[in-house]
């Protein structure tokens, strides 16, 4: 009625003079609620963007089955480089110089890391260290308290925390900015993507095994893509979330199994953020670690060195001191009295 009405603006213009009066106020539930989902700053481009990425993906699967074995083969290859460009490359190399590369050795880890298309080396490794350095407060770019969702793609569909700007310009990266390959590649990071991530891999099968290009460009591309960036982002959620921690039970961050089949060596994270200097991000060598002996292969060839690696005894006595017992030379007698 119009009373009724009359009575809400009434009250209306009330709780605006309130607010007026006392500006840090909030002055009703849906104001907050209002408040939170602006300050979220959803990025609808991206938001839309992986939307039809993961529509293609899913159509790709339809494809399988209509392209050549050789077409499966070359893309799981391009995974595989996709992936060392994340693992061997941006984590191990730039973001935390756990071994030194030789230029022709960087140039590949750059070009595989195009391949890969999740933001440039630079910007990478910059917000990796921020993660780590700031891990599940609001300067982590994927800060896992906030959920699974959020932890897995759902930072990427809103604007950056201010903690995550303010915090990563205080990091020191005079590193990367002096490394002419991280810096070339990023002067021409899209090109860089356009040629690495999409053309190679879909002109490769058409030419030199007579492949159709929509096949190639589905599988090799989209799919291959797609698949990469969602056993990246596992390390970033499940990883830390699910797993036991039997170096330090006082961080979030767990072993897990799964994560580390998918991500060629990335699932030990328990012990990663235990000890992230370690170039091998795990006590196991080459068990389950693709990256590892990629790199070991690498130092064997005279393209890298310099390895960093945790001692045996600094682990176990951190198993002793502050892991959960779940297993290693720790028994529960011995994690009970330590």
């Amino acid at each position: 009625t119009s009373s009724s009405l009359a009575l809400r603006s009434e009250q209306r213009k009330a709780r605006d003079s309130v607010c007026e009066l006392l500006p840090g106020t909030r002055c009703r539930a849906g104001d907050e609620k209002a408040d939170r989902w602006r300050s979220l700053g959803i990025v609808w481009r991206n938001v839309i963007l992986m939307a039809l990425l993961h529509i293609g993906a899913a159509y790709s699967i339809l494809v399988i089955p209509r392209a050549k074995p050789l077409t499966w083969v070359w893309s799981y290859v391009c995974f595989i480089v996709t992936a060392l460009g994340v693992t061997a490359g941006a984590h191990r190399l730039w973001s935390h110089r756990s071994y030194r590369a030789k230029l022709p050795l960087r140039v590949f880890l750059a070009a595989a890391n195009s391949m890969a298309f999740q933001n440039d080396i630079y910007e990478w490794a910059r917000d990796h260290r921020v993660h780590h350095k700031f891990s599940e407060t609001d300067a982590d770019p994927h800060n896992a308290t906030r959920g699974f969702f959020f932890a897995h793609i759902g930072w990427l569909f809103v604007r950056k925390h201010r903690d995550v700007i303010e915090k990563g310009k205080k990091l020191d990266v005079t590193d990367l900015l002096a490394d002419p390959v991280v810096q070339f590649q990023r002067r021409y990071y899209k090109t860089s993507v356009l040629i690495m991530c999409f053309l190679v891999p879909t002109v490769v099968p058409w030419y030199f095994w007579g492949e159709t290009l929509w096949n190639s460009y589905f599988l090799a591309s989209i799919l291959r893509y797609t698949v990469s960036l969602n056993v990246t982002w596992l390390v970033n959620s499940a990883a830390h979330m699910y797993g036991n921690r039997p170096y330090d039970q006082n961080i979030s961050p767990r072993e897990n199994r799964w994560v580390t089949f998918g991500a060629i060596g990335e699932g030990f994270h328990n012990f990663h953020h235990t000890f992230p200097f370690d170039y091998s991000t795990s006590e196991f060598g080459l068990r389950f670690n693709p990256t590892t002996c990629f790199i070991d292969l690498m130092c064997w060839m005279g393209l890298a060195s310099n390895r960093k690696k945790a001692s045996v005894e600094i682990i176990q006595s951190r198993k002793l001191r502050t892991g959960d017992g779940s297993y290693g030379a720790v028994n529960s007698t011995q994690h009970k009295e330590a």
